[in-house]
């Protein structure tokens, strides 16, 4: 008893949603940080978010998600300061598995956390390139849309964000 509670002393719980699969089909709003929460995408000024170099390349980067994951769409996203909100849809389509039966199907299913993780990856490594001070917070939060009322209401959160920086604990 006393080594497993030594052994789960270090690891960090999950925030996930307990039995929630990540991996179906969804509608998500996520958060993603800079480490310690420093402003490095931009400013706002005239509750207009202005992308610095760094920011361009996390916009980027979060724009070509669906090229390398073809079963997500993006929603509506915004870049601040120093975090990203955005929905992502997740969508599979089931296709034919023409080596067995015409019976089956197959979907190659790829999970919410696979996806912030290569996002991360990626704007990590380019910007890192020409500043080697950014970094991440480690994790980052998701929500579940469940329905269209919380779908909209995430909307018009996201679209609002810049004009409510002035009231973020955050911004300093």
């Amino acid at each position: 008893m006393t080594r497993l509670l030594f052994q789960n002393k270090y690891r960090i719980p999950s925030i996930r949603l307990r039995k929630h699969d990540y991996a179906s089909s969804g509608y998500y709003f996520i958060t993603i940080c800079t480490k310690n929460k420093k402003c490095l995408f931009g400013n706002i000024t005239n509750n207009i978010m202005r992308l610095n170099d760094i920011g361009k390349i996390a916009r980027k980067h979060w724009l070509e998600i669906p090229n390398h994951f073809p079963s997500v769409i993006l929603d509506e996203f915004v870049i601040m300061p120093n975090h990203i909100h955005g929905i992502l849809i997740i969508k599979h389509i089931e296709t034919p598995n023409l080596g067995v039966s015409t019976n089956t199907t197959t979907c190659k299913k790829i999970h919410l956390g696979l996806i912030i993780n290569q996002y991360k990856r990626i704007c990590t490594m380019k910007i890192k390139q020409n500043y080697n001070f950014f970094a991440w917070q480690t994790r980052f939060y998701d929500r579940i849309i469940w329905n269209n009322i919380s779908l909209e209401n995430t909307r018009q959160y996201i679209r609002n964000n810049p004009y409510k920086w002035y009231r973020d604990r955050n911004n300093f």
